[in-house]
């Protein structure tokens, strides 16, 4: 297919899915408007990954959750490397790593490609962890042979990149691969790219592959000037990030508060925050603390210093976005509890405060009924506490 001159990307989009609903070219779920469209032969141009030598060479590959890419995820763990797949709308963390049951068969290896197995499968990859990704293959709804990319107009394949910039789990160097049908690959005007827009290395399609060459820098990071406050109220880890590059003196200032700062100069600067996040926290415990069987939407937080005020942990927690209904204290025990309104809430706080510090401490964070860790020594386990002033 071509493209006309002087469009935008979302009328190269509109072209593909109305080329592709009119030709019949599309599996489910259909209709592929606002999709990465489930082409068929998207198995058959899947095959063309494990003959690719980045793939070859590769130890940790993450391949987006669309369904096009199933036979992809299949490939990966087929091939025993390491499959990390992005957490659907990036809600609650980066990654997940798929780990298949062990003597797995092709058969349950391409169950556990699924959507349904990437649920079954999977443990959340945190902040902290070391990852480096060798490989990365993303969906697109349009492709040009000079590596030009367009999705279907979220963003979230760039900005996954960008986190994992962030993370140093990818650099310059690292290939990415898309996979599409062959009426996908079409003329893109350089003019519509931006600095944020993720560039590919190689396409596959159900009857080529095809090598970019592409020069064009990939992102360098998170552009936190293209990041709205919506979506860092939809996206808990973009307020851990922004946290840590903020604590290592970033310009994190977001879309809405560029907007802000060109009506309003004289805005005072907050004071500097005396809690830290390590550039490398150290790895979390999992699991849950004994004699604590809190309600699932409630947060463990332990380990904390022996001199911290209840303040500091009130300070931290609305600087991640993280603040609770209600804080229970337990001062003497070094701990607290953090109730929220129901699970996901709960779930995403978890994501929030990985590696946060309070003084020289790296907080101990868990779901309160799954925190398996020992509670610091002479400290007894009890019923929480409300503090007298739970207002955040």
């Amino acid at each position: 297919m071509e493209s006309r001159a002087g469009i935008s990307k979302q009328d190269i989009r509109e072209q593909i899915w109305d080329y592709m609903e009119s030709q019949n070219l599309a599996d489910f779920p259909r209709p592929v408007h606002h999709r990465i469209p489930n082409f068929k032969g998207a198995s058959r141009a899947a095959e063309h990954l494990p003959r690719l030598q980045a793939f070859k060479m590769a130890r940790t590959i993450k391949v987006n959750p669309d369904a096009p890419q199933k036979n992809a995820r299949f490939f990966v763990l087929d091939s025993r490397k390491t499959l990390l797949v992005p957490t659907p709308r990036l809600r609650t963390g980066l990654f997940n790593r798929i780990t298949p049951p062990p003597g797995a068969t092709k058969d349950i290896l391409r169950k556990c490609a699924t959507s349904q197995g990437v649920r079954n499968y999977s443990t959340p990859v945190g902040l902290d962890a070391r990852v480096l990704v060798d490989l990365v293959v993303v969906g697109s709804v349009a492709v040009s042979e000079k590596g030009w990319r367009i999705g279907k107009g979220e963003g979230y394949a760039d900005l996954e990149y960008a986190m994992m910039v962030s993370m140093g789990a990818v650099g310059q160097g690292t290939p990415v691969v898309t996979i599409v049908h062959d009426c996908q690959v079409v003329d893109i005007p350089e003019a519509l790219l931006e600095d944020h827009d993720l560039t590919v290395d190689y396409i596959l399609t159900p009857t080529r592959v095809i090598t970019t060459g592409c020069e064009r820098p990939k992102p360098t990071g998170i552009m936190w000037s293209k990041i709205s406050n919506e979506m860092m109220g939809k996206i808990p880890i973009l307020r851990s990030l922004r946290y840590q590059e903020q604590q290592a003196g970033k310009d994190v200032t977001l879309q809405d508060e560029h907007r802000r700062l060109q009506d309003t100069r004289s805005q005072q600067p907050a004071p500097p925050s005396t809690v830290r996040r390590p550039r490398d926290p150290s790895q979390l415990e999992s699991g849950s603390v004994q004699g604590d069987h809190g309600p699932p939407n409630t947060v463990y937080v332990g380990n904390l210093p022996w001199d911290t005020r209840v303040s500091e942990l009130k300070r931290a927690l609305r600087e991640l976005g993280a603040a609770p209904l209600r804080l229970t204290w337990q001062g003497p025990q070094h701990r607290a509890f953090l109730h929220y309104q129901d699970l996901a809430s709960a779930q995403q706080a978890v994501s929030c405060l990985q590696g946060l510090r309070l003084g020289t401490n790296t907080l101990k964070v868990a779901l309160a009924r799954q925190q398996r860790a020992s509670d610091p020594p002479g400290s007894r386990a009890g019923e929480p506490h409300p503090d007298p002033d739970p207002t955040i």
